[in-house]
């Protein structure tokens, strides 16, 4: 390729240094008027809903930005909080996960275009007490004995069904682990539980779970049903793959017996956000 005399490069790169600086500039002023949102946001929900004076001290004095304290305060509102609850939500770092969300097959994303933050990445069940060493039938009945708790983890609208929830098929009975029904999304919702690493052959049985349900239990006015494989670990790699050409509106996620490192997730979710503003190094 032939070389721009000196003067064109000296302009090109002028004009290259000013696109960038223009670009920076218009970022910088999207992220102002973003946190002028969430304060106006957080302002008027502090004015406005019925938190207790406790749950407004708690948020503002452990939550470090607008945005977190607009989530939490919301939530505290809508769910009607205990101190407790809302404690508990905070040090389980919800705001940073729920931001985070989960990763979803392109089916879900289609029927589903809002969905990111409905489900998360990753589920704290430190309010089961299980050891480390468990089964899947001591996780479900863990989960069935502490639903309140864990539809709060789930987020809203999450309405609990049932558990071994009988599906019948030619001459057989199978059988959901955990069923739900999801109102904003009208949608049921079915939660296989693997206390093992996911594994792509997973996919396979919440498949034909779906189709089940579609076909025999679903509601003519209600959208196709949503998957989750809610397994002890994972590796996002082999998630991303078996997602990629998945036909089902199926996600996987991880659960963890322990409370998270909030600045860990903290650090991730400003990756994610630098990320998506085209603002990362790389």
């Amino acid at each position: 390729m032939n070389k721009l005399p000196d003067n064109t490069q000296t302009s090109f790169n002028a004009l290259l240094q000013q696109i960038q600086q223009t670009r920076q500039k218009a970022l910088a002023q999207v992220n102002t008027a973003l946190i002028d949102l969430y304060w106006q946001i957080g302002k008027t929900i502090s004015d406005k809903v019925q938190t207790e004076a406790w749950g407004k001290l708690a948020i503002f004095s452990r939550c470090k930005t607008q945005e977190e304290r607009a989530y939490y305060l919301a939530q505290a509102s809508a769910a009607k909080l205990s101190k407790r609850d809302l404690e508990r939500q905070i040090d389980s770092s919800q705001y940073e996960r729920s931001m985070i969300g989960a990763k979803l097959s392109p089916l879900v994303r289609e029927l589903h275009p809002n969905l990111n933050y409905t489900f998360k990445d990753s589920y704290v069940l430190e309010f089961l007490g299980l050891p480390e060493a468990h089964s899947e039938s001591d996780l479900q009945k863990a989960l069935t004995q502490h639903m309140k708790t864990f539809i709060l983890e789930l987020g809203g609208d999450f309405i609990f069904i049932g558990e071994q929830y009988r599906l019948q098929v030619g001459n057989q009975d199978f059988y959901i682990d955990l069923l739900f029904y999801h109102r904003g999304l009208a949608a049921l919702v079915a939660f296989e539980l693997k206390i093992g690493k996911f594994k792509p052959e997973h996919m396979g049985q919440l498949n034909f779970y779906l189709e089940a349900l579609d076909r025999d239990v679903k509601k003519p006015h209600e959208n196709p049903s949503i998957g989750v494989l809610l397994c002890r670990d994972k590796d996002d790699e082999v998630v991303e793959y078996a997602l990629s050409r998945n036909l089902s509106p199926t996600l996987i996620a991880e659960y963890q017996l322990q409370l998270p490192d909030k600045k860990l997730l903290q650090a991730k979710l400003h990756e994610l956000l630098a990320h998506e503003l085209g603002t990362s190094d790389e």
